[in-house]
């Protein structure tokens, strides 16, 4: 850099700095001459300065005429007021200016193929290509330094709080955790395969095992897996895991954390202990295991009002082992014209319902398809138990399923909330949900599958049912939710040799393929175990919630698109036929 050593950036300039002799190093945002000055927008990391040159500076004016949009510069000047009509009050150096007296020219730029600023208008595909010039905006700029403050905020409170951070291998053994692994061909051991880690779930259960008792981890996490607006290939993960605990220990300190980083990053309130539900009700409240609380408008089940009823698709439900369930759509009578209420039963066919049935209340008194086959009695009692009121337009679906009942409910109360504006954007509703089911039949696979992982703990109570009743064993797990998207999941695990194995067997799990699989963390149970919990934060997924993005591909330096490729680096791509050689592979075309 020569005589040009910034000791100023460009965005930290105010009033106060008048006279000051600065150097200035960054981008040229805009160039423009007018009539014998020329005036360049000057950016780097910090924000914008204008820089003002004129001919009593030939040499310097002379190089700004040259200057276009994205050069890379250095200016030395002074800061001087800006005239009273020339002030931007908009941006925080607009009161000020740097008169330029010397300029170099520090790289040359080609013409960008999109504007460097935000609310640029350019499909998202050409800023991913051009990743180095979207991430110069002054949005992404913003949440990358944003994301920087959330990790050094988490790492300052867990060390306060007694947490040793500790990295896990990223070349691992493949172990069947729900997702597909990425695997990594072994050139040493011919034919044999590392696995990129899921998550560290095993390492930082034999961390607890090595007496480690408090660990975390801002951890790189694989999953081979579909993608969507808030999932990716790879993944940041806060790990952590604690030696003897319970499930308050752990939700008491995540809570702690979450409001120290939420505070100390944006400045907002964040009250604890934060509400908390179990997974049986947020089902049957909201047909969603991560309810968005933001707005009401709960499910209500009217099984025992309509079992028998005249009309069939209510009461052969609840007969047939099933439920009915109905939602309040406050004045929906008068915002749905009868068209709309028809496109909102195919909304609910889309989420899996087999149709929607409806009464609106009417001031002329009740209008709807079914209400004939009710008497006066029962038809007062369902619209009691849903708050009717005239104006509102109440809605109901029916199956024999009663997941898919709360599952197609609940994804239309989503729908309703924000069609109708019900959600407050502004609120940050925490919430925690419990005492998930232990399992879940897998058809496909004719055998009951671990709901989070082999290590969850089941509910002490519970512990019987898992010879009698599976389906109906609680875990000792938790997830904590914001706005309806989960942050994070954990649990309490399995430290019991005896009871680990038999939830082996209820997984249908020989001991063979347990010791294949997991081999080495049942190794070393065997060298006393502490009772053991912990919690893992899509990290990602956080930052983009409290950032208000739509995306986390915006909070995420070199993301990858919808099909996990790399626009930038086109990345995957072909190798060269030595390295497959090298690894024994032949691609099968």
């Amino acid at each position: 850099m020569g005589k040009f050593k910034r000791n100023f950036y460009c965005g930290d300039l105010r009033p106060e700095h008048e006279g000051k002799e600065v150097c200035l190093t960054g981008w040229v945002q805009t160039r423009r001459d007018l009539g014998g000055l020329i005036f360049v927008d000057l950016r780097d990391r910090s924000g914008i300065v204008q820089v003002v040159f004129n001919p009593d500076q030939k040499e310097a004016f002379e190089t700004a005429d040259k200057i276009r949009s994205e050069y890379v510069i250095a200016v030395k000047g002074k800061v001087c007021m800006r005239p009273k009509e020339n002030v931007n009050s908009k941006i925080s150096t607009g009161y000020i200016e740097v008169i330029g007296k010397e300029l170099e020219i520090l790289s040359i730029a080609k013409t960008p193929p999109f504007a460097i600023e935000d609310n640029v208008k350019v499909d998202e595909s050409v800023r991913l290509k051009y990743r180095y010039l979207d991430l110069r905006r002054p949005k992404m700029q913003h949440n990358m330094i944003f994301r920087s403050k959330v990790n050094k905020a988490i790492r300052d409170f867990l060390d306060e709080n007694g947490f040793i951070e500790i990295e896990t291998p990223i070349l691992t053994k493949s172990t069947p955790e729900g997702a597909r692994d990425y695997l990594v061909p072994s050139r040493l051991n011919p034919g044999e395969f590392y696995a990129l880690p899921q998550s560290p779930q095993l390492f930082k259960q034999i961390l607890m095992v090595a007496g480690m008792e408090r660990y975390y981890q801002i951890a790189r996490c694989f999953r081979d897996e579909d993608l969507r607006a808030d999932r990716q290939p790879e993944f940041t993960q806060l790990d952590m895991e604690m030696s003897f605990v319970d499930v308050e220990d752990v939700i008491a300190i995540n809570e702690k954390l979450i409001k120290y980083v939420v505070e100390k990053v944006t400045g907002r309130q964040v009250e604890i202990p934060f509400p908390r539900m179990t997974y049986k009700e947020a089902m049957e409240k909201y047909g969603s295991d991560k309810p968005d609380t933001r707005f009401g408008m709960e499910m209500v089940d009217i099984s025992d009002l309509v079992e028998n009823v005249d009309f069939k698709v209510f009461s052969q439900a609840v007969k047939g082992g099933g439920c009915v369930k109905g939602l309040t759509i406050k004045k929906g009578g008068e915002i749905f014209s009868r068209r709309q209420i028809d496109e909102l039963g195919e909304k609910a066919s889309e989420f899996g319902a087999k149709g929607l049935a409806w009464i609106n209340i009417t001031s002329e008194g009740i209008k709807s398809p079914i209400a004939k086959f009710f008497d006066e009695a029962t038809l007062k009692q369902i619209i009691d138990k849903l708050q009717g009121e005239t104006g509102d337009l109440l809605v109901f679906v029916a199956d024999t399923n009663s997941e898919l009942v709360m599952t197609s409910l609940g994804s239309l109360r989503l729908y309703l909330g924000k069609t109708l504006n019900l959600i407050d954007k502004n609120k940050l509703n925490f919430l925690w949900v419990t005492e998930f089911p232990l399992l879940e039949y897998s058809e496909e696979e004719k055998r009951f599958v671990a709901k989070h992982h082999p290590f969850t703990s089941p509910m002490d109570e519970d512990i019987p049912l898992l010879d009698e009743n599976p389906a109906q064993v609680r875990s000792k797990a938790y997830d904590i939710i914001l706005n309806g998207t989960e942050l994070g999941g954990g649990s309490i695990r399995i430290h019991d040799a005896a009871l680990q194995e038999k939830m082996f067997k209820v997984l249908g799990f020989s001991e063979e393929r347990a010791r294949r699989n997991f081999g080495f963390l049942l190794q070393a149970f065997e060298y006393g175990t502490p009772p053991h919990g912990g919690i893992a934060y899509g990290l990602d997924r956080m930052i983009m919630l409290l950032l208000g993005l739509d995306s986390i591909r915006d909070c995420i330096a070199f993301p990858k698109t919808q099909n996990a490729s790399c626009l930038m680096t086109e990345a995957p791509s072909e190798v060269d036929i030595k390295q497959l050689n090298e690894l024994h592979i032949q691609v099968k075309k």
